[in-house]
């Protein structure tokens, strides 16, 4: 028996990844989509959480594609509802709301899924598994891109809670928190704010580690590359070995020499996964890569930038 599953907010996300691996994957059926504005062929839509209960259709679960900043709320109506939540990334502005999110699934017995897109690919597979037992002390992180190509249109992300460039840059995070064998911590940052902005367009980090041995580890991040994009990882340890994710991590490069390329399925990986937490009815929730991109803004010293021209959608 399928899943009947409902997206909450139709928006760019939903519309490119979201609705069609829902529509490919067998184990779920959409039956609904909520949004003020947005539709979706052949299923009813609501203009609110409220009006879909209200409406008595059968749902098991929803896929919350908002914005982070109103997701707590809308995330503890479905769960009162008696509706499974799945989570888009970042899934909350702060760590305490994630907290407090999955408190309120555990509390009504429901299965909470943050997703980190990035994570899923057999290259990041790979290098974790390399990594394992490794004690890490160079780490270079590069994700750069344009915010126009990418996040054309979408005030949210320059107001309080939209991240800025961090949106994209929690990507790379999710990826180095799954693969590293021990934690990492903010250092320090800088962090730059266009003056017609309440978030950074770009970003450079220094990490340490945990043991306070020394270490090299960076990350750069900025949203104003119009040559395509750089989404890059390299990794050494202490005994040499030399890790580079290249393309979003899914090519791997151990010691200079390519060992894989993955096919990337993300999202249809992530429903699969969905699929399986409804079944075992269990939550999955890390908070470690918002950890790293609040530590950032905790950190970080602000420079005012020059103002940024955004195209509108």
């Amino acid at each position: 028996m399928a899943y009947k599953i409902a997206v909450v907010g139709i928006g760019k996300i939903a519309r490119d990844q979201h609705i069609p691996c829902i529509r490919k994957n067998r184990n779920f059926k959409l039956v609904a989509g909520v949004s003020r504005h947005g539709t979706i062929e052949d299923v009813p839509c609501f203009h609110s959480i409220a009006e879909l209960q209200k409406s008595k259709l059968a749902v098991d679960a929803v896929a919350l594609c908002t914005p982070p900043a109103v997701r707590l709320a809308m995330a503890r109506e479905c769960l009162d509802a008696g509706w499974h939540v799945l989570i888009e990334k970042p899934p909350t502005p702060t760590v305490g709301e994630l907290l407090a999110m999955e408190a309120h699934a555990k509390k009504k017995r429901r299965v909470l899924y943050a997703t980190w897109h990035s994570r899923y690919n057999k290259s990041v597979d790979e290098a974790k598994a390399k990594l394992k037992g490794k004690t890490v002390n160079f780490l270079r992180v590069v994700w750069k891109e344009d915010v126009n190509k990418w996040h054309p249109g979408q005030q949210w992300i320059w107001e309080p809670g939209g991240f800025g460039v961090l949106d994209p840059g929690i990507n790379a995070l999710s990826i180095v928190t799954k693969i590293m064998p021990e934690p990492i911590f903010v250092e320090e940052a800088t962090i730059e704010v266009p003056s017609n902005s309440a978030t950074p367009i770009a970003a450079e980090i220094r990490f340490k580690r945990g043991d306070g041995l020394s270490s090299d580890m960076t990350a750069s991040m900025d949203w104003r590359q119009t040559t395509g994009e750089t989404w890059e990882i390299e990794i050494g340890t202490k005994d040499g070995l030399k890790l580079h994710l290249k393309n979003g991590g899914s090519v791997l490069v151990v010691n200079g020499m390519t060992v894989r390329k993955a096919v990337l399925h993300e999202y249809e990986d992530i429903y699969a996964k969905f699929a399986r937490l409804l079944k075992a009815r269990k939550s999955d929730v890390d908070a470690s890569p918002l950890q790293l991109i609040s530590d950032c803004f905790m950190l970080g010293r602000p420079v005012v930038g020059k103002p940024f021209a955004w195209r509108d959608a």
